[in-house]
């Protein structure tokens, strides 16, 4: 499955959210996953295996539990494409802080 099908799956990139924060067992995974999009346990259980098997995520067991962590490796692979494409937007956001900075100034001469 390419970067971009997993990431591109909401309840995934919310899984990776929570890795982000750092290990989680599965059990804390699906407490919050299951109460922000109402998916089962199992459901859940289908979305971390995609992490999983694409490298977005490992898993290790410590006694009965499974504690899963984010590999940031492909997320680094992604970085890494974008990045032919910032140029493209660079500029834009350059141009919107510069507009950002002049309301400010503006708003406090005002005051």
């Amino acid at each position: 499955m390419h970067a971009f099908d997993v990431l591109g799956d909401p309840v995934r990139r919310r899984i990776l959210e929570l890795l982000r924060e750092g290990e989680h067992t599965s059990g804390e995974v699906v407490a919050v996953i299951g109460a922000e999009f109402g998916i089962t346990q199992a459901g859940v259980s289908q979305h971390l295996k995609v992490l999983r098997d694409s490298g977005f995520a490992t898993v290790r067991p410590e006694g009965t539990r499974r504690l899963y962590a984010l590999d940031p490796e492909p997320l680094q692979q992604v970085d890494e494409w974008l990045a032919h494409f910032r140029g493209f937007w660079t500029h834009k956001l350059e141009a919107l802080a510069t507009e950002v900075a002049r309301g400010k100034k503006a708003r406090a001469r005002k005051s």
